[in-house]
């Protein structure tokens, strides 16, 4: 909690920080990949107070102590305070038991800059307890108050608290330990002891992910502190069946990610055995946007059904290459973002560079081709569509404005996205026939339309916290998850009553109703997703778009049995 408050504030100021400039006093968090980022985005950490000397200046989520405080409101800068929660409640509890005439002893690293912090509190009354044997060298202690550094080891914690308790019986003990950081330690002691092996991903300089190193060591487990996947891929896991991983409060989402993929890309193959094979070749169709494409043609396919419009193979085939080659070049145009979010991708991504490209632009042409066979006007419609789209990453706005780019207006990766489908989906092929824009046609393009933003804000609400660190504002970053909740799930509902209505309305076929358990596996995602289920983020993508392939297996169950 204290890490994501901290990344999240100093977020929300450089958002508008404008021509200011922004400081962390030392790095904001013990994580270098987090800290580089956020220096990309323009807040530059400092080591020295003195280096600054205009502008914000955020206080780090280790917190600093009375006399860095007051040196720096000497200076004529605006402060950001970010101090986790569970911190300041240890200074507090330091500031008022000094004053009583308590000595006070913290129980944690003596480098580190939480307890550097902490004994500023303690007015010179403060002694830094590093482990069990320091406590022999103190003699003649009357009040006695004990707090510990708020990622310390639980067990090391109460070891040394039991020390100290039977030499000094005028003592007073907090549990000042983070809660989280309880919990992840049980945790990891209980993974590791099933495991063949364990890695544990954060800073090297993170205490905490140190610690739980340590504990899954203490387990007899090999284990690996690692930074980033590529440490990872230095270490050989062949021998390994049961593979355990967790990490540091600092280590990001994504980070975790790309460590996870790659370990579980790793493991399929090794194993293409019996029934890996066809979650295998899923993963694969998911991680290449061959499954986008299909579920683009499976929605092309009940579109033109609930229009009641003649199966035009030529209007699928068109939507399939299409989203195919938008979806790919779209990735690599956004290079520098991708390489995050997409962390399951970026693997394939980058060994086969020139594959993905030639395909994509050959998926394009053919899209093309295939739409001029059905007719001029859909032709020149996905012409009109792709020059957007090249026009959506360009800067065609003035150096000055806040909007450079069309994807620099808020929340228009979403909308655009959706739109884009459709127009593709449903206009299409009904301006192939004839150029009348039916009931028929909006109840089409508005089925689809809200099918692929629910599942693109879904997908971005697990997202959130990378892309507020680059600085992308998707639905979820602009109005939050709770809200982007309450938004989807209200769509959802109008979808529902939209597909119940437009049947009997003579709007639609029948096939209406027949499309409304994608109503009701969305739904189901969303109960899965808000009970935290954690879930590989491809697995999770595909899960998402598997609501594509509903639709285009009731609208061929429909044909079938109905029409």
């Amino acid at each position: 909690m204290g890490v994501r408050r901290a990344v999240d504030m100093v977020l929300d100021v450089a958002q508008r920080k404008g021509n200011k400039k922004i400081y962390t006093y030392g790095p904001l968090i013990h994580n270098p990949q987090t800290v580089e980022i956020l220096r990309e985005r323009g807040v530059i950490p400092a080591d020295n107070i003195g280096e600054i000397e205009e502008g914000t200046i955020v206080i780090r989520a280790h917190g600093i102590s009375p006399l860095e405080r007051k040196k720096i409101e000497e200076k004529n800068v605006e402060i950001i305070d970010a101090t986790c929660p569970k911190v300041s409640r240890v200074q507090a509890i330091i500031k008022k038991h000094a004053s009583l005439g308590y000595t006070i002893l913290i129980v944690g690293d003596r480098k580190h800059p939480e307890v550097e912090g902490l004994l500023g509190y303690s007015g010179g009354k403060g002694i830094v307890i590093g482990n069990r044997d320091e406590i022999d060298g103190l003699h003649d202690l009357d009040k006695v108050c004990v707090v510990a550094q708020t990622t310390q080891n639980v067990e090391e914690y109460s070891d040394v608290v039991n020390v100290i308790t039977k030499k000094f019986p005028k003592t007073t003990v907090f549990n000042t330990i983070c809660d989280s950081t309880e919990k992840r330690q049980a945790e990891v002691k209980k993974l590791s002891s099933e495991m063949d092996i364990m890695f544990i991903v954060g800073g090297k300089n993170s205490a905490n992910t140190k610690r739980l190193a340590r504990i899954s060591e203490l387990q007899g487990t090999p284990t690996f502190h690692i930074e980033t996947v590529d440490d990872l891929k230095k270490i050989s896991t062949g021998r390994y069946e049961k593979i355990g991983v967790s990490a540091g409060a600092s280590t990001p989402n994504w980070v975790i990610e790309r460590v996870v993929n790659y370990l579980t890309g790793y493991q399929r193959d090794r194993k293409k055995e019996g029934m890996r094979r066809p979650l295998n070749f899923w993963v694969f169709t998911v991680t290449t946007d061959i499954y986008s494409a299909i579920g683009a043609g499976c929605l092309s396919l009940s579109s033109m059904l609930l229009q009641e419009l003649n199966v035009n193979i030529f209007s699928i085939m068109t939507a399939s290459f299409y989203v195919y080659s938008m979806h790919t070049l779209n990735r690599f145009i956004d290079r520098k973002h991708s390489s995050i979010i997409s962390s399951f991708r970026e693997d394939s991504y980058l060994k086969h560079k020139k594959v993905y490209v030639n395909v994509a632009i050959i998926s394009l042409l053919l899209a093309l081709a295939l739409s001029l066979l059905t007719g001029l006007a859909p032709f020149l419609l996905l012409l009109l569509i792709s020059l957007l789209g090249v026009l959506y990453n360009t800067r065609i706005l003035p150096q000055n404005w806040s909007f450079k780019r069309l994807k620099d207006i808020p929340g228009s990766k979403n909308v655009s996205m959706a739109a884009a489908w459709g127009i593709v989906i449903a206009v299409v092929p009904q301006i192939g026939v004839s150029l009348s824009v039916t009931a028929g046609t909006m109840s089409a393009f508005l089925f689809t339309f809200a099918v692929v933003l629910v599942r693109s804000a879904m997908h971005d609400v697990s997202d959130i916290q990378s892309d507020r660190l680059i600085g992308r504002e998707t639905v979820p970053v602009l109005i939050g998850e709770e809200n982007t909740r309450k938004l989807l799930k209200g769509i959802l509902i109008i979808m529902a009553v939209v597909l119940v209505v437009a049947y009997p309305a003579g709007w639609t076929s029948s096939l209406s109703l027949a499309l409304l358990p994608c109503v009701f596996y969305a739904w189901i995602c969303f109960r899965f997703c808000d009970r935290g289920t954690r879930l590989s983020v491809v697995i999770l993508e595909g899960i998402l778009e598997t609501n594509y392939i509903i639709a285009g297996l009731g609208a061929f169950l429909w044909l079938i049995l109905v029409r």
